[in-house]
């Protein structure tokens, strides 16, 4: 489990990993949580927004990683655009049942986020998403 995830806009791939060792810091705009496992929350969420399956994402090496270190170091992996799309495009409903939705999934494998702290980091992260799409640029995470 991660200790902090931070959500971060950049241009691109180059500029996002300069954040590999320290986090995007003031360089970027970002939002920081912590104690889940955002690499794996970013594939629920996009079968929850859009569909299909977890492991059909995996094998298509979703989440991308842009840098990290093997061996729990931090890494730094870049949003897909399906995913990003869908954030930008839902209503605030959606994300509040998707959030309901991915609480509840992570009960079920033992892991407790409140629903009100999920519906927080959907309705945050949309609005980052959103943000960075019309600057032309994406949504990245920075995990240590």
């Amino acid at each position: 489990m991660s200790i902090i995830v931070e959500f971060f806009a950049a241009p691109d791939d180059t500029s996002s990993a300069l954040a590999l060792q320290s986090g995007p810091g003031r360089a970027f705009e970002s939002l920081s949580f912590g104690n889940f496992d955002p690499e794996e929350a970013v594939i629920e969420w996009e079968c929850l927004l859009v569909g299909g399956s977890f492991e059909e994402l995996v094998e298509a090496s979703e989440p991308r990683i842009v840098a990290g270190q093997d061996e729990g170091g931090c890494v730094v992996f870049a949003l897909s655009p399906r995913l990003s799309a869908a954030l930008a495009d839902a209503e605030r409903s959606k994300l509040r049942e998707v959030a309901t939705s991915w609480a509840a999934q992570r009960a079920e494998d033992g892991e407790a986020i409140d629903t009100e702290v999920a519906d927080v980091i959907l309705g945050d992260l949309a609005a980052l998403v959103s943000s960075t799409r019309r600057q032309g640029q994406s949504v990245y995470c920075w995990v240590a």
